[in-house]
This record gives C-alpha cells, sequence and structure tokens, in this order.
C-alpha cells in the first residue's frame, strides 16, 4: 500500500504558501487573537496546565480499530460457538465504546476486531473484552477461564511504513515561496530509529502494539514563521512524550500543524494522550494555539485486511 493515509484531520492539508507575520503579531510570531485566547487561573494568575484543554469541548475526528486476541488457560479449549456466543455480546460493548466489527476463534484462542472511540485506552479494552466474552460464555454454559497473557494490537488502513513516510514527507509537500524557510522547516521533522514500532510494548498482561497517528492545528490556520517558536514546540512535544511514557517514531511540526506517530502508554486513551500533547505544546507556544479538535488514527506493521482475510477465512 503506497498511498497517503486515507483519513486525516479536517482542514490538516499541506501548508501552500511561505509564511509571513500576520498583522497585529508579536516578536515570537504569535497573533492577537491567539494571546487573547490565553486564559489565567488560580492564585497570581498562574495557568493549570489542565485547564487549556479538556475532553468537554473537544470535537475530535477519529478513526481507531483495536484487536483483542485471547488463549484460554494451560489444558483447556474454546468452545465452536465462541465466535457466535462475541456477537451476541456485540449490545454490552456498544456501552464501553467498543464496536464489534469481526470476531474469529479456534480451539486454541479467540481474535476480536473492534471500532472505538477515543476515550477506550488499551488497558481499558483488554479488560472490558476479556471480562464480558468470559462472562457471556459462563451464562452459555461453556465456561471458559482465560489465560492473562493477551495480545493487543492497533490497526488502520494503512500500515508504519506508509504512515511515517507520509509524515517524514511533510516539507516536501509544502509549497514554500522561499527555499531558505524549506531548509529552516527541515530540521522540525524528527524520525527516532530507535523507536522499533514492529517491536510490542511488553507488560505483565501481554503483548502490545499501541501506535497512533496524531494531527493538531492552530485555531484559525494561523501560521508560525518564527523559528525560536517552530523548536519550542518540537522540543515540547519530544518532553511530552517522554513525560507520559510515550515514544515518538516520527515527527514534523509544520507552521499550522503536527504530525506525529508515535507508541502510546497502554494505560493512556487517545484523547488523554492528545489533550496532553495539546496543553504541552500550547504551554511552549504561550497561548491556547490550537483548534479545538484533533485528528488521531491507529495503524500497525499490518492493515486491516489482514484481519479482514482471517474472517473470510472462518
Amino acid at each position: 500500500m503506497t498511498s497517503a493515509p486515507t483519513t486525516r484531520s479536517p482542514g490538516a492539508h499541506e501548508a501552500n504558501a511561505q509564511p509571513t507575520r500576520s498583522p497585529g503579531t508579536n516578536e515570537t510570531g504569535v497573533p492577537a487573537i491567539l494571546r487573547r485566547r490565553t486564559q489565567k487561573f488560580g492564585p497570581g494568575g498562574t495557568r493549570s496546565p489542565q485547564a487549556l484543554y479538556t475532553g468537554h469541548n473537544l470535537k475530535p475526528a477519529f478513526l481507531l480499530h483495536y484487536d483483542w486476541t485471547g488463549w484460554p488457560t494451560a489444558g483447556a479449549t474454546l468452545p465452536p460457538q465462541s465466535a457466535a456466543v462475541a456477537r451476541e455480546t456485540a449490545s454490552l460493548w456498544e456501552k464501553d465504546g467498543l464496536s464489534l466489527l469481526q470476531p474469529h476463534a479456534t480451539a486454541e484462542k479467540v481474535q476480536i476486531l473492534f471500532s472505538v472511540t477515543p476515550q477506550v485506552s488499551p488497558t481499558f479494552f483488554c479488560m472490558r473484552v476479556k471480562g464480558r466474552l468470559q462472562h457471556a460464555l459462563r451464562k452459555h454454559g461453556t465456561p471458559v477461564d482465560f489465560s492473562r497473557k493477551v495480545s493487543f494490537r492497533s490497526l488502520g488502513e494503512n500500515t508504519s511504513d506508509v504512515v511515517q513516510r507520509y509524515i517524514r514527507g511533510q516539507i516536501g509537500k509544502g509549497d514554500f515561496a522561499d527555499p531558505r524557510f524549506r531548509e529552516t522547516m527541515r530540521s522540525f521533522t524528527v524520525v527516532a530509529d530507535d523507536v522499533r514500532l514492529a517491536e510490542p510494548s511488553e507488560s505483565n498482561s501481554g503483548r502490545y502494539w499501541y501506535d497512533l497517528h496524531l494531527v493538531l492545528v492552530t485555531a484559525d490556520r494561523f501560521r508560525i514563521s518564527a523559528r525560536e517558536q517552530l523548536g519550542r514546540m518540537c522540543d515540547a512535544a519530544l518532553d511530552v512524550a517522554a513525560e507520559g511514557g510515550h515514544r515518538i517514531a516520527a515527527l514534523s511540526v509544520m507552521p499550522d500543524h503536527v504530525h506525529m506517530a508515535l507508541r502510546g502508554n497502554i494505560a493512556r486513551s487517545p484523547e488523554e494522550i492528545a489533550l496532553t500533547f495539546q496543553n504541552g505544546l500550547a504551554r511552549a507556544a504561550g497561548c491556547r494555539v490550537w483548534q479545538d479538535r484533533f485528528y488521531v488514527g491507529t495503524f500497525s506493521e499490518y492493515d486491516l485486511d489482514v484481519i479482514r482475510r482471517i474472517g473470510r477465512r472462518s
């Protein structure tokens, strides 16, 4: 698959002109209209990091697919009707923000694909899938105890290579009038070769491939042109990732939007991760610079077609 990601944040298209300072901007390139959005909280006018962006006013765009694989305990097998029981449980998972797409089961393991909302973390997801399925099998008269070992994988229409190549190529897509500014922007594209997304994150409960493509877009599509400001945003993204237990594989800070491909902390939902980056980068910018929305999508080493083929064979 070689095309660019099929789902992108609304308005996150490539920059098409050389950034220039807008009327009313200060020396760091922050416009007055955005500076007025800066909010002060608490004694002495200090800002609370949590108060800049919250889940209450967000309107995210998302395309999130989680795949869960579970195994019965040693010496046990799954009943033949396991996939059918999973389908019967779909309405209960809906209450958790999990929409059942495709179950597949053998005597040795069960694999279930869901689409999920941005509020669902991998740890919560695995707990709910296992717990509800185990309960449903028991009610069906075919009780099975599942092993603590699970496999979690985020999936999308595009693979890791496609997403990372797309992010690395952002500078080439920008129609910058000044070639010098294009070269300046190259320093704000970061590729971390030591972040190997093909390898899982190991935990006591199993193996997790939790990979997200996150896009933030500036409010009013304001274009940041000051090198110092862009540098602070780039550094802040790396700092936020380190503090939150996330690992950025590819990052591109553009004048009016930011792309990143990252391995997320499995205890944090996509929404929590997006909010953390929105707040951290807004503090680096010195104002409430982002739109009250974001795009987040899942991807992996292979795409959704692999799971679809498994389902067709079952």
